[in-house]
């Protein structure tokens, strides 16, 4: 049983494993030329954690679903 259509566990895998954690580095990086240092390492520590949860979630119910198809 698959709780996301196909289509949105690839969206949502490629914005974990590629989008998040590219702009997590251009934030970084824009931040330090900027001179916003501290916020920019927040926000971008921000968006690597909220990309680990997504990563975590989203292997989990890839687990789950091949469980489910092995069955």
């Amino acid at each position: 049983m698959s709780f996301l259509p196909d289509k949105w566990y690839d969206v949502l895998k490629w914005i974990s494993i590629i989008c998040l954690p590219a702009l997590s580095v251009f934030v970084c990086t824009i931040s330090k030329i900027w001179g916003w240092a501290d916020l920019g390492m927040m926000i971008a520590q921000t968006i690597t954690a909220v990309a680990v949860l997504l990563g975590a979630l989203l292997g989990v119910s890839a687990l789950q679903y091949k469980k489910g198809a092995d069955k």
